[in-house]
Parts: C-alpha cells; sequence; structure tokens
C-alpha cells in the first residue's frame, strides 16, 4: 500500500486502516499534547485528544506537567469537559470521585460501603509519560520508546527557529479555532508542506495581497527546498531569507511594516528592537511538520485530531509574543486572521481542497495517490533527503513513517 513513489488510496477511505493507525500511529508515539503557555500557572489545564482518546494536560501545584487520562475510574465519566481553564481537583460529575492535579485520587463520597475493598492509591487517573522540547509539550502511552529529543532528532533546530519569531520575548498562545472537514487526518497532514498547491488554492489569498508582499509569497519556482527530517518529520522553506529571523536585522523595513515601526519607536524601543520585533511579527519563512499531529506553520500552530475515517478536526493556534508590545501582537493577529483565520483567505480553500481529495479517493478505488513529484531531484542530506520546494518529500517522509509504525 506504501511505494516509495505513490500511496495506495485504501488509506483515505478503509475504517479498518483508520482503527489500526489509532493503535500503531497515535498511541505508539509521541504526540503533541500542548504549549507550556497554556498551563502556564499552577492548576491550569486544558483538554484534548490523542487519536480518539480524552486526555487531560495540567501544571500542578509543584509546576509538573502531566497528562491525564480523562476517565473516572469508577464508572467512567469524564472528569473534566472544558476546553481550558483553571481549578484546584477534578471532580467527576457523576459520583463524587475527586482527584489531585496531579491525578491521585483524593476523596471517595460515602468510603464505607467500599468496607476494605478499595485502596485508593490504586485507582489514581491514568497518567502518560510527558516531554517537552522548545515550550511543545508531548505525551505518549509506550515507555519503551525513544525519548522525545532522540525522536525529535533534526526537527529540533526547526523547532528553535521557529521560536524566534516572539522577537526576543517567550512564545504564548493566543487562542484558538476550530473546525472539521469531511476528510482523513493524512490529507491535511500532506498539506504542510505541499507548496506546489499554494498559486492555485491560494489565488484569492494572493490577489488580496500589495505587489511587495506578493514577490514574497511567489516562492514555488524559488529556491526554497522541502527536506525529509526523519521519523516522519519534515521541513519547507518557502522563503529562505525569513529563516532565522534574528538574521540580517540592517535590511529595510518592507513598507507593510513602516506604520508599526514607527509606533514601536514612539513607544520608546530601541531601533534595534524594533527590528527585531518588526522581523518577527510576519512569521517564519518555513513550515515544520512534527509526526503525526502537529505543524509549527510560519507563525501558528496547526494540529490535527482524527475523528473518523472520514472525518478530521483542526485547530489553528495563534501565537503572540508574550509580555509583547500590544500593537505587535495586533498586527500579528491580523495576519493570522487574514490567512488561518475563519473567515481569511487561506482556511476555507485548504478545507475545500481536502474535502474533494476525500470524495475523489471513492472515484477508481483501486487508482494510486501518487508523491512522486521531486523525486528525481531529491539528494541525501546530513539531515535526512532533499528536494526543490515544490517536491513531495515531506508526504514521502510521513510515509515512510506511517509504514514503519504500521508493520512494526
Amino acid at each position: 500500500m506504501v511505494k516509495p513513489d505513490r500511496v495506495h488510496t485504501s488509506l483515505y477511505t478503509d475504517p479498518a486502516i483508520f482503527e489500526e493507525e489509532m493503535e500503531k500511529v497515535f498511541y505508539s508515539n509521541w504526540v503533541w499534547v500542548g504549549h507550556v503557555s497554556e498551563v502556564a500557572e499552577p492548576g491550569s489545564f486544558k483538554s484534548t485528544w490523542i487519536g480518539q482518546q480524552p486526555v487531560i494536560l495540567v501544571r500542578d501545584r509543584k509546576k509538573n506537567l502531566h497528562v491525564l487520562l480523562n476517565r473516572c475510574r469508577h464508572r467512567g465519566a469524564t472528569v473534566c469537559e472544558h476546553k481550558k481553564g483553571k481549578t484546584s481537583s477534578f471532580v467527576c460529575p457523576y459520583h463524587g470521585w475527586g482527584y489531585g492535579l496531579d491525578g491521585s485520587l483524593r476523596g471517595v463520597p460515602h468510603p464505607e460501603s467500599y468496607g476494605d475493598s478499595i485502596d485508593k492509591a490504586e485507582f489514581p487517573l491514568v497518567s502518560l509519560r510527558v516531554e517537552q522540547y522548545a515550550g511543545m509539550v508531548f505525551a505518549t502511552f509506550k515507555d519503551d520508546i525513544l525519548p522525545l529529543q532522540e525522536w525529535l532528532g533534526p526537527a529540533k533546530k526547526w523547532m528553535d527557529l521557529f521560536m524566534k519569531q516572539a522577537g526576543g520575548y517567550p512564545v504564548k498562545v493566543a487562542g484558538e479555532h476550530r473546525f472539521s472537514f469531511p476528510g482523513n487526518w493524512k490529507i491535511q497532514l500532506e498539506n504542510t508542506t505541499d507548496a506546489y498547491h499554494f498559486p492555485l488554492v491560494h489565488k484569492s489569498f494572493l490577489t488580496s495581497l500589495d505587489e511587495e508582499t506578493k514577490k514574497i509569497f511567489d516562492f514555488v519556482e524559488g529556491p526554497g527546498y522541502v527536506e525529509d527530517l526523519g521519523n516522519g518529520h519534515s521541513v519547507m522553506v518557502m522563503i529562505p531569507d525569513l529563516v532565522d529571523l534574528e538574521a540580517d536585522l540592517d535590511k529595510p523595513i518592507p513598507e507593510r511594516f513602516e506604520e508599526l515601526a514607527q509606533a514601536l519607536r514612539d513607544e520608546g524601543h530601541e531601533e534595534a528592537q524594533v527590528r527585531r520585533i518588526v522581523r518577527a511579527v510576519g512569521g517564519t519563512g518555513f513550515n515544520l511538520n512534527i509526526y503525526p499531529n502537529v505543524a509549527c506553520s510560519m507563525a501558528f500552530f496547526r494540529v490535527l485530531r482524527p475523528i473518523a475515517v472520514d472525518k478530521t478536526e483542526i485547530h489553528h493556534a495563534a501565537i503572540v509574543m508574550d509580555g509583547g508590545p500590544e500593537i505587535a501582537n495586533q498586527y500579528r493577529l491580523r495576519l493570522h486572521e487574514h490567512f488561518q483565520g475563519p473567515m481569511g483567505f487561506g482556511t476555507p480553500d485548504d478545507s475545500e481542497a481536502w474535502e474533494r481529495v476525500q470524495k475523489g479517493a471513492h472515484a477508481g478505488e483501486d487508482l494510486w495517490i501518487m508523491v512522486n513529484r521531486g523525486l528525481p531531484g531529491e539528494v541525501q542530506t546530513a539531515d535526512g533527503r532533499k528536494s526543490d520546494v515544490s517536491a513531495e518529500t515531506g508526504m514521502r517522509a510521513a510515509y515512510r513513517q506511517w509504514l514503519k509504525s504500521m508493520t512494526a
């Protein structure tokens, strides 16, 4: 079903394959669950999913992070229904079993009915293995897999570069919007490092830009590239000049940011800091795919949640400068809304294309999905494999890892 240059259509449509993916991909690898800024204080939490299992990311009173299965150990009800918030404990709404922030069972109503048959130490919320890198938090059901940093490998340097868009401040998730599309999760996974579609699918976005910005986004025939980083991870460099946002700060400030630059000067920021912030506001010049469920995409986190073989939920999380100038963060949010927002130019067009792929997958079920673009020009690098910016190298990277997981 997976060949070097193509994958079988049934990977999008077969419910049995989808069920096996949950076990072998999502429950057997590191999966992204959040950013540290979302649970910055003791007691802060975020409810999310790993595959089809609900979990809670929470910071306890000692500031340690935990990822807990969102299920009471008594009769199975969820103990948290809020998307995020702050609490001192989790209490099951069905029978009142209470749990600490570390998942320990603290209280059972009317314990006399159990006699000596229940030991609270035996019934905590199930806790998963948790590790983080560059503020990004990952969890896994497995204790016998690679440590997170080894799993990320060469992707780590790109994560470090991505975090530079906070302009010297910490990165903060400022909020998110969610939407679903009637298609398989791998369709979206492919999209993040797919430059080939950009001039066509996002033509409406390109027509909304000024001429200077439009030239920047004309990257399909430019000097960029896509690189396989191993373990299913990949990076698409669209605008090489914007890979390191702290380099070349002496370059002229783009016309579209001159008003922001002057406003920052008026607030008393020194010129060096003005240039650092302005350069960071527009986001990085690359998209980074971290297999299997999160992308660091220019200026936001894109998270996918598989719901069914033909349904996927997407979270677009906007990021800003924690403690940074308000006007700079406003600029970032307006840019985010312009493309990624629910009324933006990019998201509706992408989701329409994804839906059409799923619909078309039911025509000619013995046909194959082609991922061979850029294969003739692919070269070996120190980190993996590399080809031109419109190559499907990132997709091939993901499917190699998919095959490895599914046949393990």
